[in-house]
C-alpha cells in the first residue's frame, strides 16, 4: 500500500483544515487507517485510526472533541477534519495503514499543518 498525504497548509488558531491520505493498492479497505503527527523537537505521537469500515475510531486525549477521522474504501482515501485548531497543533501529519493496532506497516510522506496564534 502507498500512501499520499496532502491538505497541510497555514491556518490561524480555531479554524478548521481537512488533511486526505490518498491509498493505492488493493487492499487499503482491509487496514487499519491512521494519523499521526510529529512537532518540532518531539517525538512522533498518534493522533487518530479507524479501523477497515470505519464503525471503530480512536484518538489521542489531545485531539478528542475537535478531530474526526474518516475513511471512503471505494475511494481509497481516508480523511483528518481537524477544527478548532490550536498553535499546539502545529506538526507534520503523517498517515499510516496496517494490519492491526498499533498501526506500523505503511507510511506516506508528511503534510505540514501550522497554525499561527
Amino acid at each position: 500500500v502507498q500512501l499520499q498525504a496532502s491538505g497541510g497548509g497555514l491556518v490561524q488558531a480555531g479554524g478548521s483544515l481537512r488533511l486526505s491520505c490518498a491509498a493505492s493498492g488493493r487492499s487499503f479497505s482491509r487496514y487499519f487507517m491512521g494519523w499521526f503527527r510529529q512537532a518540532p523537537g518531539k517525538e512522533r505521537e498518534f493522533v487518530a485510526a479507524v479501523n477497515w469500515n470505519g464503525e471503530n475510531t480512536y484518538y489521542a486525549d489531545s485531539v478528542k472533541g475537535r478531530f474526526t477521522i474518516s475513511r471512503d474504501n471505494p475511494k481509497n482515501t481516508g480523511y483528518l477534519q481537524m477544527n478548532s485548531l490550536k498553535p499546539e497543533d502545529t506538526a507534520v501529519y503523517y498517515c499510516a495503514a496496517g494490519k492491526s493496532l498499533p498501526i506500523d506497516d505503511y507510511w506516506g510522506q508528511g503534510t505540514q499543518v501550522t497554525v499561527s496564534s
